[in-house]
């Protein structure tokens, strides 16, 4: 778990009483291909981070050992950060140097790769400040062009409304049509731009036992996730990031990561959410169902549910199925 000390005068917004800033870094390498569920296409693709149990949880632990020691011995004030508050992790990491914030925007190390989790102790203690790292990714364009969505207008700049992760994660409506296909069977976050990163040459596999995938999430069916209900889905991820998304749009996005497989033997499961609660759910039922069944199944089926339909984003959905005029509602 490496660490370093850096001192900046912004986060004094944040605790006036801050003299430095201990920033540390977590490796969650994992032991296998990253990208290998993509091409898996009647399997889910989740982020390597959200393969194991939730980070904040244990790295916020360690933070807090590492807090109390310098309480302990220095009688000092501290707060830890862990996602928790607008703290600046990754420029933090790079002045502290633990690596440098790559063309992807991410932290890069020279000894994990991209395959590092952030956070930070604030202390009034005063610490002699570490070098900041430079940055090492030269001409290499390995992370921006392989991006599906093409998110990144320019190195070192990322446009968050194209991100993958974003959209499956912190985006809380419709999905744009013009990202679903790019989205394949990404369920939870995209590693793309991580994973083809060269210096992930020199990266190694997680050695704790609570950033270690589990079987269970490294590429689960896809048909079977798409009939959790509720309490199935919170049962699955107790614990772990993806349950804070929340059963409608996971199963959004699952519908999504459908209707690119191409698999006919999914349909029946599509269109058992044709009517379902959410209206999120439904149209990307619609959708799923008019990338997998044929114009006639898709009539008989709009026949039923389109009449009684009353959300505008649905019956968009249902016209572009159908190969009506209107528009599809972003």
């Amino acid at each position: 778990m490496p660490r370093r000390s850096v001192q900046r005068a912004d986060p004094r917004a944040l605790w006036p009483e801050v003299r430095s800033i201990v920033m540390l870094g977590a490796n969650y390498g994992p032991d296998r291909d990253p990208l290998a569920a993509i091409a898996r296409k009647s399997c889910a693709n989740i982020s390597v981070y959200a393969r194991h149990r939730d980070y904040h949880d244990v790295l916020k632990g360690r933070l807090k050992l590492l807090a109390a020691w310098l309480v302990t011995t220095t009688r000092c004030d501290v707060k830890v950060f862990v996602d928790t508050a607008p703290v600046m992790e990754k420029p933090l990491a790079a002045s502290a140097g633990l690596g440098w914030q790559g063309k992807h925007t991410n932290l890069v190390s020279r000894d994990f790769g991209s395959w590092l989790f952030l956070g930070a102790i604030f202390t009034t203690l005063a610490l002699k400040p570490d070098t900041a790292e430079a940055d090492h990714c030269g001409s290499c364009r390995a992370c921006l062009d392989i991006c599906p969505t093409r998110a990144f207008p320019a190195p070192y700049v990322l446009d968050a409304r194209r991100c993958i992760s974003y959209l499956t994660i912190e985006h809380k409506g419709h999905i744009a049509p013009e990202f679903r296909v790019a989205m394949g069977n990404r369920i939870f976050g995209c590693d793309d731009c991580l994973a083809v990163c060269p210096w992930n040459k020199f990266a190694m596999a997680s050695r704790e036992a609570k950033l270690v995938a589990h079987e269970d999430l490294r590429a689960p069916s896809l048909a079977e996730l798409v009939r959790f209900d509720d309490a199935q889905f919170r049962r699955l991820f107790a614990g772990n990031p993806v349950k804070r998304i929340g059963h409608a749009r996971f199963m959004r996005n699952v519908l999504i990561a459908i209707g690119n497989s191409g698999d006919g033997e999914l349909q029946a499961a599509v269109e058992a959410r044709l009517g379902d609660p959410s209206p999120l759910v439904r149209a990307m039922a619609v959708w799923a169902l008019g990338r997998l069944g044929s114009a006639s199944e898709v009539a008989k089926h709009a026949a039923v549910h389109r009449i009684t339909e009353a959300d505008a984003a649905v019956l968009a959905e249902w016209d572009a199925a159908l190969g009506c005029p209107s528009p599809v509602a972003p």
